[in-house]
């Protein structure tokens, strides 16, 4: 098996920073899938905040060779660096017909930062079908500002996406998708495991930047969904011109003059 991580194309992270998440279909080997299961029954080691991967995962654990899997590296590295802090690592089991759902809902108290996010590992060691809920994803919610659990008023919303899988996909989200835990409905129980990672360095092109402008990066930036409302809507793709400005190291880019009409301040260039 190769070692060498796989960055993301530029397309790959605007689609990230469109969506405010990224799936790696099936890239897990099987024999670490099974493993899985024995080290989540033997339930995993506490690791404080901030922890660098390399203290927080020792060599040779089941962490540590997932998290250095070639896909999963390269994702990693390309959104948040080379040397993250693990913010903390979790197991969530559902057990057979289980009778409860989880409210949507974002997993940070509500978060100003415009040019840093965290990024959160989704692993599911086991194919995910229907009957069995899967993870419940509002694409394109990422940058609405909102305080944790504020969205668990809302049952659906229009383009939601409930996750079936593969075994061994991994999901990438920025810390701000709303999203929550589906009823388990089938006769199985159903694991995912969560790491956050935190940034330790400035997000700026971290990434494989040979497509940097390539047509299909600003098609990404450009989406709108379902859910969005007519005006507020807007809003979103203000935000994600915001993010990708600083992403890029590119203080021009602009969709449809919608970043650059707002911030016009020509009394100041006067006076400078």
């Amino acid at each position: 098996m190769s070692t060498t991580r796989r960055l993301l194309s530029t397309v790959q992270v605007a689609r990230f920073v469109a969506h405010g998440f990224l799936r790696l279909d099936g890239i897990v080997p099987q024999e670490l899938n099974e493993e899985a299961f024995g080290v989540f029954a033997a339930g995993l080691p506490s690791v404080p905040y901030g922890t660098p991967v390399p203290k927080a995962f020792p060599e040779g654990s089941f962490a540590r060779r997932l998290v250095e899997l070639p896909e999963v590296a390269g994702a990693v590295e390309s959104l948040v660096g080379m040397d993250p802090t693990v913010d903390h690592h979790y197991v969530h089991t559902r057990e057979p017909q289980e009778g409860s759902a989880q409210p949507l809902h974002a997993d940070a108290l509500i978060d100003l930062r415009t040019d840093a996010f965290d990024v959160q590992l989704m692993y599911y060691p086991q194919a995910v079908t229907t009957d069995m809920g899967g993870t419940l994803i509002v694409p394109g919610s990422h940058l609405r500002r909102t305080n944790e659990s504020d969205t668990g008023r809302y049952q659906n919303l229009r383009g939601q996406t409930r996750l079936t899988c593969r075994a061994g996909t991994v999901v990438l989200l920025h810390h701000g998708i709303w999203h929550g835990g589906r009823r388990n409905e089938s006769d199985l129980v159903r694991h995912m495991y969560k790491i956050r990672f935190n940034p330790t360095v400035p997000q700026v092109r971290l990434w494989d930047t040979e497509d940097l402008h390539h047509p299909e990066v600003r098609t990404e930036l450009g989406r709108t969904f379902p859910w969005y409302e007519p005006a507020v809507g807007r809003l979103e793709i203000h935000n994600r011109i915001k993010l990708w400005r600083f992403l890029s190291d590119d203080p021009e880019f602009d969709i449809e003059y919608a970043a650059t009409r707002v911030s016009n301040r020509p009394a100041q260039r006067r006076s400078a």
